[in-house]
């Protein structure tokens, strides 16, 4: 379970990455120009592999009824392919992550639709024991808040996936599910649309994860993940946390201070330890009283010794059941934690490899776009845009156009 998750939520969090021009939220299929590669294409092979999957359809018991409706208007996508041969594992720094799922706006736009659904999540919280700003904080990663569910339609996202083969026996599991998903009337065939990976939802749900944890919480007799009411994906997303561990009345963890000359070697997410033996080496909570004791603790240094530190508790590990990346986790818990209320990072995250602090990086995508070169924004976080923006202004002043950000760099654009 752990792994498939893990994967899906991999293609996910790669296109919210990369889709940054100086990183501002995730991305998604736009409906104003959409990919011809996200079409239904002609392709013998295909269909070839559909009419003897029909029959192994069958045999699991999905009737002939859902399969012709599923596969009425279902074809090839080359661009599901595309994307799944292309997919880059993006390793940001945590401080690049949070500028990113984390933003300003994103805080905000996470606090106003806390309050709007504060009935439902309350809910929700009372139901499967897990916080509602922790769901909502999950919401907001996965599809920002709903904004950016996905449009593809999942029957041809994964059977051209199933059919392709280099993940064919876990995408032919997860076509199983979807066609069940029909069969039990959660959804019609035009609305099962989600990411190119087949995920769904307000909180991206695989096939095979709705199908485990999925829940009806109006009792109104369907799973609806898709539309624009958001409570079957919030409650979905509890009742999977729930059912992987939640604890309730436990935080995910939190932000810590360390005494100087701490040794780094004692941190790692397999080296839990009680809060007072934490507290007995000197870690204390970031207004300098004593961590609250939550029961073992891991220390979790994602940036070293000169960033912030965390102590995270057990319900960390139940946010890593949906991406098992610790700055997935660490995102999911400072998320819930703003939109809660509570305020930035105690810490500052050290200068980056070119000896830039965000500061500088903001200041350099403001110079770029003062002197014409749009960086696509100014959150600090140097991606594709900016690096473009970089290169194109280096070639325009007969610089090696590299396309790194460097001091020498910002002090030209001043």
């Amino acid at each position: 379970m752990q792994v498939t998750r893990r994967w899906i939520a991999l293609a996910g969090t790669a296109a919210l990455l990369s889709g940054c021009g100086g990183g501002s939220g995730p991305a998604t299929v736009s409906a104003a120009r959409p990919d011809p590669g996200l079409r239904p294409q002609p392709n013998a092979g295909y269909d070839a592999w559909v009419a003897a999957f029909r029959g192994r359809a069958q045999a699991q018991g999905v009737s002939p009824a859902t399969l012709n409706a599923a596969f009425r208007n279902a074809g090839y996508l080359p661009g599901v392919v595309e994307r799944d041969r292309n997919q880059t594992e993006f390793s940001r720094t945590l401080e690049d992550y949070l500028a990113i799922v984390a933003s300003p706006d994103k805080v905000a736009t996470g606090r106003q639709k806390f309050r709007q659904h504060a009935g439902l999540l309350s809910e929700i919280e009372g139901r499967h024991g897990v916080p509602a700003n922790v769901v909502a904080a999950v919401w907001g990663m996965e599809s920002n808040y709903g904004a950016r569910r996905g449009d593809i339609p999942v029957i041809s996202a994964v059977s051209t996936l199933a059919y392709d083969g280099r993940r064919g026996v876990f995408f032919e599991k997860q076509l199983i599910a979807a066609l069940r998903i029909l069969e039990r009337g959660d959804v019609s065939a035009t609305n099962l649309v989600g990411s190119w990976a087949g995920a769904m939802g307000h909180t991206q749900f695989i096939p095979t994860t709705f199908e485990a944890y999925a829940v009806d919480f109006r009792g109104d007799g369907r799973r609806d993940i898709w539309s624009e009411d958001p409570t079957d994906g919030l409650a979905s997303t509890a009742a999977y946390l729930g059912a992987s561990g939640w604890r309730r009345g436990m935080p995910w963890g939190q932000e810590v201070r360390l005494p100087s000359g701490f040794d780094a070697g004692l941190a790692g997410r397999g080296r839990r330890r009680a809060v007072s033996e934490w507290s007995a080496l000197g870690v204390r909570a970031v207004s300098g009283g004593a961590v609250p004791d939550h029961g073992a603790a891991a220390l979790l240094l994602p940036m070293g010794l000169t960033g912030p530190a965390f102590l995270a508790f057990l319900n960390f590990d139940v946010i890593l059941r949906y991406n098992n990346s610790e700055n997935y986790g660490i995102g999911v818990g400072y998320l819930s934690d703003r939109i809660a209320g509570a305020g930035p990072l105690s810490a500052s995250f050290p200068p980056d490899r070119n000896g830039l602090t965000m500061d500088d990086r903001q200041m350099l995508q403001q110079r770029l776009t003062a002197h014409g070169f749009d960086t696509g924004g100014s959150d600090g976080v140097i991606g594709p845009k900016s690096e473009e923006a970089i290169r194109a202004y280096q070639a325009s002043v007969g610089l090696p156009a590299t396309g790194q950000p460097s001091r020498e760099l910002l002090r030209r654009l001043g």
